[in-house]
């Protein structure tokens, strides 16, 4: 969608304004003066020494005057520039101004410079996260289509086995899924960033739902269940439903939950018995597309998701030190 237009018409430059005003103020008491010593036709209309002030006030309302424009219209101007080569240089023309002017300039600059970071920071994310979906759906296609040419090339000259039919059938099958759970967690990931009305959930909102998504397993519940955390129960099944679903894959039978909060916040631990995770892979787990189940179909969406569905609500997700005894992580939010 092009960007919306400012309406084209004339309108007068600050620095127009800023002189206009000043001389309209200044003109207020020589305009008193003429008009006083002509009705009065015993004075002359100006003496010497009323010229001289008169002259030294013009001046000064023209140097107040040259001051506030230097200050406010010359730093605006440099960050309209600045703003033009952001949009044509990417990050390198983040910089900051060399003159600022006034306080109120010098926050909107960084308000604006952190704006601009943050938007660049997106792009190259979506950029790399363009690339990264685009080889993990290219893998299974991939291997669909050739599993397929291969069921399609088969001939009464060299007939394909029951065994090797059943085998590219396999194949076929765990790709669709695969692409399948891509396209879920891309949802997911959607679903993020879209802005949602703010709602609050609780730890037992959490558990009820979890219970019900995987009635097999063991779902414990402690702490604080019934404090209101910011967060919408759509995002907290995503947030908490990825969690249990990593920690039920990587072999755990249960799950507890534990909150506790402050005046502000609400920490809600999310502890399972599985597998663990092993030291080398503590630093990479929140990568997109990093997964240890490739091979089982795994994404290595779903912390990414987690993380980027507590965002807007002012929380965070980590990984807790635990050695090898299981996965502990800590969710931060808001409290209600």
């Amino acid at each position: 969608m092009p960007a919306p237009q400012v309406k084209s018409k004339w309108r007068p430059r600050l620095a127009l304004i800023v002189y206009s005003v000043l001389l309209s103020i200044m003109a207020l008491p020589i305009i008193s003066i003429i008009w006083f010593r002509t009705i009065d036709s015993t004075a002359s209309l100006t003496t010497t020494t009323e010229a001289g002030a008169l002259l030294g006030v013009l001046l000064v309302t023209l140097g107040v005057a040259y001051v506030l424009s230097r200050n406010i219209t010359g730093p605006i101007n440099a960050l309209i520039s600045r703003s033009d080569e952001i949009a044509r240089g990417g990050r390198a023309a983040i910089q900051p101004l060399d003159s600022y002017g006034t306080n109120e300039i010098a926050t909107l600059s960084q308000s604006f410079l952190d704006l601009a970071s943050k938007l660049v920071d997106r792009n190259e994310y979506v950029r790399s996260f363009a690339a990264h979906v685009s080889h993990e759906l290219k893998s299974p296609l991939t291997s669909i289509r050739g599993a397929a040419e291969l069921m399609r090339d088969d001939d009464d000259e060299q007939p394909m086995t029951k065994e090797e039919r059943q085998r590219f059938l396999d194949n076929i099958i765990a790709d669709s899924k695969r692409l399948d759970l891509l396209l879920a967690r891309l949802r997911e990931l959607a679903y993020a960033e879209i802005p949602i009305p703010a709602d609050q959930s609780t730890a037992d909102d959490v558990c009820n739902m979890l219970r019900d998504r995987f009635p097999h397993h063991v779902i414990g519940l402690s702490g604080q269940p019934g404090i209101r955390f910011a967060l919408p129960i759509e995002a907290a099944a995503v947030v908490f439903g990825n969690l249990a679903e990593n920690a039920f894959q990587n072999g755990a039978t249960r799950v507890d939950i534990e909150a506790q909060a402050d005046v502000q916040i609400v920490r809600i631990l999310v502890a399972d018995n599985g597998n663990g995770i092993l030291q080398a892979n503590r630093e990479r787990i929140f990568q997109p597309f990093f997964s240890t189940r490739r091979q089982d179909g795994g994404t290595g969406m779903g912390l990414e998701i987690a993380r980027t569905m507590l965002a807007p609500h002012g929380g965070d997700i980590t990984l807790q030190d635990t050695g090898d005894q299981g996965a502990v992580f800590l969710v931060t939010a808001q409290r209600s």
